[in-house]
């Protein structure tokens, strides 16, 4: 189990990266740490790390405070990979084993289990360089795991991955949960956050604005939000002054409405200027929950863009 209390970085020209941050990761549970850049999550993953030290606040691992031996019951799954090129997929895995403090006897054995796992068994013997891009970042996640850690920090473990590699991640991550495992999930990638994370700290200009269950959250933040799946174009919906927010994108919009309105009077508004495929009531997105909290005008150009979604 991790516990973060008042955690706090500021760095040179008084830019607070991290101010008076508190959240725990349980085991057994993946919590998402999302967020705009410069939110603060990655100064929070290095002083987590122990690569940079706070200048307030503290980290404990297991009740231990984290310190250099730390990383032997740490895993950590950059978003910049980094791996040998000119080195076998097996010596690959022996090094980073050996980081850890894993024996070469000990690591052998966990070697080509893991390889079958991702759908690579019997590779060993072939140079990384040798791989695409896609099963490279296989051999980095496997370089993360390897040491059976206790918390396993993953940053971006989806960017660059095909769908099914993606579900294949996904599975993976979901049994090390099951195993006891406290994980840790950085994304910019809300969607994907929603479908396996079971807790949630969303952060903005180095505070939290959220943190809890992601059930919790939910239902906190649900209103009278109603999702629609129609052909034409909906352009219009931001404009309607029954609608309080939307969201909209191919097809689909998550329409929230003012207090008071009902569903047949957005119907009415609907049906002169596009067909209604489908209309159901639905939970707000993190997406929403979000922009809701800290406003649009806060979260940066490029969080938005790559939610690829268009906001009101």
């Amino acid at each position: 189990m991790l516990v973060i209390n008042n955690l706090s970085k500021t760095f040179r020209g008084g830019i607070h990266a991290v101010q008076n941050l508190s959240f725990e990761v349980n085991d057994r549970r993946i919590c998402g740490i999302l967020g705009p850049n410069g939110a603060g999550k990655t100064t929070t993953i290095r002083m987590i790390l122990n690569i940079i030290q706070p200048d307030a606040g503290s980290i404990t691992l297991n009740n231990h405070p984290i310190a250099e031996e730390s990383k032997n019951v740490l895993g950590y799954l950059p978003e910049e990979r980094g791996l040998y090129k000119k080195s076998t997929i097996e010596n690959t895995l022996l090094y980073f084993a050996s980081l850890k403090q894993v024996p070469p006897a000990a690591s052998r054995k966990m070697i080509e289990p893991w390889l079958e796992r991702f759908n690579l068994g019997g590779m060993g013997k072939r140079k990384v360089e040798e791989l695409s891009k896609g099963n490279q970042q296989k051999i980095q996640f496997i370089a993360a795991v390897i040491h059976n850690p206790d918390l396993l920090i993953l940053d971006e473990p989806f960017s660059g991955l095909d769908p099914l590699n993606q579900i294949l991640f996904k599975e993976v991550v979901m049994d090390l949960r099951k195993q006891g495992k406290a994980i840790i999930f950085c994304t910019h990638q809300l969607e994907s956050a929603e479908t396996i994370c079971d807790d949630i700290l969303l952060i903005n200009k180095g505070q939290a604005v959220l943190n809890g269950s992601l059930e919790s959250i939910k239902q906190k933040f649900t209103r009278n939000t109603l999702l629609v799946e129609f052909e034409g174009d909906g352009t219009f919906i931001h404009q309607l002054p029954i609608v309080e927010r939307a969201i909209i994108e191919h097809g689909k919009a998550e329409i929230e409405l003012h207090q008071g309105v009902s569903t047949n009077m957005l119907i009415q508004e609907l049906i002169p200027n596009l067909q209604i495929v489908n209309l159901q009531k639905s939970a707000p997105s993190l997406l929403s929950i979000f922009t809701s909290v800290v406003g649009a005008e806060n979260l940066s150009s490029d969080f938005l863009s790559q939610t690829q979604k268009e906001l009101k």
